[in-house]
């Protein structure tokens, strides 16, 4: 089993800069890729970026240039770095897990339980 834990959200300004944490624990956890998706009210869910487990990248287009995905390896770790924000990036971010990245979440085996970030204007 593996357990996901997102934190890092908030309430930042328009231009403002977030790094959000996905703590990830669990026997295999640390073999599986991890990617970072966010869901606005009355949107479409949305892939964000992703790191396999051997450290290639992966980023969305909507966000390209303005998050950088990272991991810190010997905390299990993996960071979405988001600059420039903006108000519709307001939403809630989760972080998933799965043997390789995908754009689909429901392709994700495990889930975390979501931080929310609103950017005021």
């Amino acid at each position: 089993e593996v357990q996901l834990e997102e934190s890092g959200g908030g309430l930042v300004q328009v231009g403002g800069s977030l790094r959000l944490s996905c703590a990830a624990s669990g026997d295999i956890a640390d073999r599986l890729a991890i990617g970072w998706f966010r869901q606005a009210p009355g949107k479409a869910r949305e892939g964000l970026a992703c790191m396999s487990s051997t450290g290639t990248t992966y980023y969305g287009d909507s966000v390209q240039g303005r998050v950088t995905i990272s991991s810190d390896s010997a905390k299990n770790a993996v960071y979405l770095q988001m600059n420039s924000l903006r108000p519709e990036d307001t939403a809630v971010y989760y972080c998933a897990a799965d043997w390789q990245c995908d754009y689909e979440l429901t392709l994700y085996s495990y889930l975390g339980q979501g931080t929310q970030v609103t950017v005021s204007s």
